[in-house]
């Protein structure tokens, strides 16, 4: 038996300036993900236009890769007097959690950032010998 990463079951979060919550929908639109399978290995693809390296995480727990991007930014007008007529600020962080397997270790996992996309890859989980089931022949 084979083990499949549960990919299709995204836990996504985006939370907004104001700490509001988003549909899936909106997180999937700031994080597209291609995935992809080739020679035993997995390779994400993470589209986050925008964001430097330094904005971007990885974390492994439990066998779920989280990744999460958080992006600060101001814009502001003054007047000739040094006066604010116009001042924005915005704080929007992303993520998305993957499941990549138990047996996944972090220096399993290799990233690289570059032209504003993540690409993340790691090895296909493999069935643990020591867990498989071995049976007995009745004669």
């Amino acid at each position: 038996m084979k083990l499949i990463p549960r990919f299709n079951l995204f836990e996504d979060e985006f939370t907004d300036s104001f700490g509001t919550k988003n549909s899936l929908s909106t997180t999937n639109q700031l994080m597209k993900t291609d995935i992809r399978l080739k020679d035993g290995n997995y390779t994400l693809n993470m589209e986050l236009p925008g964001y430097k390296k330094e904005d971007i995480k990885l974390e492994l727990k439990d066998g779920t890769l989280r990744i999460e991007a958080s992006r600060t930014s101001s814009n502001e007008t003054k007047d000739e007097n040094g006066k604010f007529i116009h001042q924005e600020r915005y704080f929007g962080t992303c993520s998305r959690k993957f499941f990549v397997g138990e047996s996944i270790k972090q220096e399993d996992i290799k990233a690289r950032f570059e032209n504003g996309e993540l690409t993340v890859e790691f090895p296909a989980e493999t069935e643990d010998k020591s867990k498989q089931k071995h049976f007995i022949p009745i004669d």
